[in-house]
Formats: structure tokens, C-alpha cells, sequence
């Protein structure tokens, strides 16, 4: 069984694992936090790594949840602009302000994945199935059966 990995049971850990991010001196950090620089170097390569992943993983998650709060945010001022146009009688501003909210649903509906904007083929009306379809038929012209169980199977898929 491996051992441990005394870096990471190390009470200075946090301490030790900024020093090697910021890029010090190795034997700065060993003499300061008395490791040897062997169990430094084999922490460097196979632990920080994973923490330091874990850590972007951490932020991008922080800056996601930021950007849906700043959008969530927005839509809630969008909406009361649209309440206090259309109380005031403002039907220009009011109609504006619907353009933005529905603007601003789309963008959340993007962040929270609940958009598919990928683009849809019907590949019933492409003109290359529809030009294969044709060939195909063409060259069973000579065999009337085959023709006529193509032509059906094509029509009943």
C-alpha cells in the first residue's frame, strides 16, 4: 500500500501548496516548512495538479452562478420598468421593456442549457437524399420488384 502523501497531512498545507502555485523556490519551501524535496516534488506532480483543477472547476462554478444572479437581477429591474411603464401609460417604453425581458429570458435559457439553437436537418428534403433517391430508382428501372419494394420501403420510413 502507497503511503501518504506527508504534504497533504501537513497542517501547513494550504501555506505549502500557495508557495509551489506562486511559483518559490523549492528549497525555500523545504527549509521553510521542513519537508524533504522529494516529498515535495512527488506532491507538486501528482496532487497539485487535481487540487489545482478542482479549484478552476471551483471558479468557473462561482463565476456561472454569478452570471445567472447578474441576469436574474436584471430581469427582475426589466420587469419592474415594464410594471411602471405600463402604470404611467407609456406603451412605447413598455413595449420596450417586454423586447429586453424576452431578450433577457433567452440569455437564461442559454445559460441553463434549456436552448438548443443547434441547427435541424430534415434530410427528407435535402436535395442530396433527393437526387440519391432518384438515382437509386433510376438504376432499378430495369427491375421492376426490386424497384416497386425499394420505392415502398422508402415511403413507409
Amino acid at each position: 500500500m502507497p503511503r501518504a502523501c506527508t504534504v497533504c497531512a501537513n497542517p501547513d498545507r494550504h501555506a505549502i501548496d500557495t508557495a509551489l502555485v506562486a511559483g518559490e523556490a523549492l528549497r525555500n519551501i523545504v527549509e521553510r516548512y521542513g519537508t524533504s524535496l522529494g516529498t515535495l516534488c512527488r506532491h507538486k506532480q501528482e496532487h497539485l495538479p487535481v487540487l489545482l483543477t478542482k479549484a478552476a472547476e471551483a471558479e468557473d462554478a462561482a463565476d456561472a452562478d454569478d452570471l445567472l444572479a447578474q441576469v436574474r437581477s436584471l430581469q427582475q429591474r426589466t420587469l419592474g420598468l415594464l410594471d411602471q411603464a405600463e402604470q404611467a401609460g407609456r406603451l412605447g417604453t413598455a413595449v420596450m421593456a417586454i423586447r429586453e425581458a424576452r431578450g433577457n429570458l433567452e440569455l437564461l435559457a442559454k445559460l441553463l442549457g434549456e436552448l438548443d439553437e443547434r441547427p435541424v436537418v430534415n434530410l427528407l428534403i435535402a436535395p442530396e437524399w433527393l437526387a440519391l433517391r432518384g438515382r437509386l430508382l433510376a438504376a432499378l428501372l430495369p427491375y421492376p420488384d426490386a424497384r416497386l419494394a425499394l420505392a415502398e420501403a422508402l415511403h413507409a420510413g
